[in-house]
C-alpha cells in the first residue's frame, strides 16, 4: 500500500480541485490546443483525402491566407470546450477510483508502476467515449469545411446541407473508426505523459517544462501507433464531398480500408504521417500544460 504522501502525488497537481475545476481547465486546455495547431491539422485533412496543397513558393503568411487553413475553425471552438471539459473531468474522476480499486483488489499484482499503468489506460479509455461522442459530428464538419474544394462558407451551413444531403448518419459514420482509433490512442497518451510525468516531475510539483516535454512525447508516441485508423476516419468523415462515388457511397471501417489500399497500398494508411506528428506533438504539449496551469490556477486557494 502506497503512504498517504504518494497517493497525493499519483493522484496528480491540483489534488483539491474540484470536478468543475478540472472541467472548466480542460475546456480551456482544448480549446488552445485545437486552435493553435488548426492551419497543421487542415493540412493533414487534405493530405490523406489526396488534395494538392498547391506551390509553397509565396510568402508563408500570403500562403496560409490563400489556403483558407483556418477555415471551420469555429466548429472545433464550438466542440472542442464542452467535449474536452467532459474528457478531462471524466479521466480525472476514473484514474483516482481505478487506481484505489486496484489496490484494494489487484493482488494479482504488487508493482505500483504496472497498477498506475492499468489505472491511466483505464481512465483515458473511459474518457475517451466520453468526448468522442460528444465531439465526432463537430469533427465531421470541421473536416468538410477543411477541403481545399469546401463550398461551405459556415459551420451552421455546413451541418445543415450535410443533414439535407445525407442524413443524421453522416455525423455519425466515423464513430466506430473514431472509436478504435481514439481509445488506443487516449490509453497510450495519459499512460506516457503519466509515466513520463512520474520520472521528470517525482516532487509532483507544479512544473511547467515536465508538463510540456511529457506532453510532446506523449503527443508523438500515440499520434504514430494510430495514424491509419485516422487516415481511414478522415476518408469516411470527407466522403459526402468526394468525387469518386465508391469513397461517396463507403459504408465504414473495413470499405474505407480496403478502398484506400486499392488506390495507394500499405503507404496510403500513412498519408498525412509527418503533419499529424507535428500537429499532435505541440498540440499535446499544449493540452497538458494548460490543463495542469489552470487545475492549479483553480485550486491553488483551495
Amino acid at each position: 500500500m502506497m503512504n498517504e504522501d504518494h497517493e497525493y502525488d499519483y493522484e496528480s497537481l491540483g489534488a483539491n480541485s474540484t470536478m468543475t475545476q478540472n472541467a472548466i481547465a480542460g475546456a480551456l486546455a482544448g480549446i488552445g490546443e485545437h486552435c493553435l495547431m488548426f492551419p497543421v491539422d487542415s493540412i493533414k485533412t487534405r493530405i490523406q483525402v489526396g488534395q494538392s496543397l498547391g506551390s509553397m513558393a509565396v510568402s508563408s503568411i500570403d500562403w496560409f491566407r490563400s489556403q483558407h487553413l483556418w477555415r471551420g475553425v469555429y466548429s472545433v471552438v464550438m466542440g472542442a470546450g464542452p467535449a474536452h471539459a467532459l474528457h478531462f473531468a471524466t479521466y480525472e474522476f476514473c484514474k483516482v477510483r481505478f487506481y484505489r480499486l486496484i489496490q484494494q483488489h489487484g493482488s494479482w499484482t504488487k508493482d505500483e508502476n504496472l497498477q498506475q499503468l492499468i489505472a491511466t489506460s483505464s481512465a483515458g479509455a473511459c474518457a475517451t467515449l466520453a468526448h468522442d461522442g460528444m465531439m465526432t459530428p463537430f469533427d465531421v464538419i470541421k473536416q468538410r469545411m477543411q477541403l481545399k474544394d469546401s463550398v461551405y462558407r459556415s459551420v451552421r451551413e455546413c451541418a445543415r446541407q450535410v443533414y439535407a444531403k445525407e442524413g443524421i448518419t453522416a455525423f455519425y459514420i466515423s464513430l466506430p473508426t473514431t472509436l478504435s482509433m481514439s481509445i488506443p490512442f487516449q490509453s497510450i497518451q495519459f499512460s506516457t505523459y503519466e509515466r513520463c510525468l512520474s520520472l521528470l516531475n517525482p516532487g509532483g510539483i507544479y512544473d511547467p517544462k515536465s508538463h510540456v516535454v511529457a506532453g510532446a512525447v506523449a503527443g508523438i508516441i500515440a499520434s504514430s501507433v494510430t495514424t491509419p485508423l485516422d487516415v481511414i476516419k478522415t476518408l469516411l468523415q470527407t466522403r459526402g464531398s468526394s468525387m469518386d462515388p465508391r469513397i461517396r457511397h463507403c459504408s465504414g471501417f473495413w470499405e474505407a480500408g480496403k478502398l484506400i489500399y486499392e488506390h495507394y497500398g500499405y503507404r496510403g494508411f500513412f498519408r498525412g504521417f509527418k503533419p499529424r506528428i507535428l500537429t499532435h506533438m505541440p498540440a499535446t504539449a499544449i493540452s497538458w500544460s494548460v490543463y495542469e496551469y489552470f487545475k492549479w490556477f483553480l485550486s491553488r486557494n483551495n
